[in-house]
């Protein structure tokens, strides 16, 4: 299994960790006082879940299908195609960093890192589609 596969599905699996831990967080606000910030967490929840468990473990996993596409496998792993490996190495990087900004900024004041965060989770899919676009094509 390729590295990026394999640090996509594992940040996925500590997103889907960290999603779930606060959905019961979250539950246990309906009968214990917790802290209003976490409290309003319901976007931070369905954000890490969505994005950061969902999104990111199909992107990892689109990564590692080469039966699907058969003439340039996993797109960025072969030699002639350096483009495409420094944008799927940029995945990770964009995408967690971006989801993390998110996660901490969520319902705060500092609207200037929310903006960032978002748009260097645009980023991570802007280098997902570069990565894979080229990959799929008709039988």
């Amino acid at each position: 299994m390729p590295i990026i596969t394999r640090l996509y599905v594992r940040t996925s699996l500590v997103y889907l960790i960290a999603a779930l831990t606060l959905a019961v967080l979250l539950a246990l606000s309906q009968v214990v006082a917790l802290p209003a910030a976490l409290r309003a967490a319901g976007p931070v929840y369905f954000h890490l879940f969505l994005v950061g468990w969902v999104t990111q473990l199909i992107m990892g996993i689109v990564f590692d299908v080469p039966q699907v596409f058969q003439e340039r496998p996993r797109g960025s792993e072969d030699a002639s195609s350096h483009h495409n490996l420094r944008a799927a190495k940029r995945w990770p990087a964009a995408a967690s960093a971006g989801r993390a900004g998110r996660a901490v900024n969520e319902g705060r004041l500092w609207s200037w890192a929310l903006v960032l965060s978002a748009v260097l989770q645009w980023l991570a899919g802007v280098f997902f589609v570069a990565n894979t676009w080229g990959r799929v094509k008709e039988r």
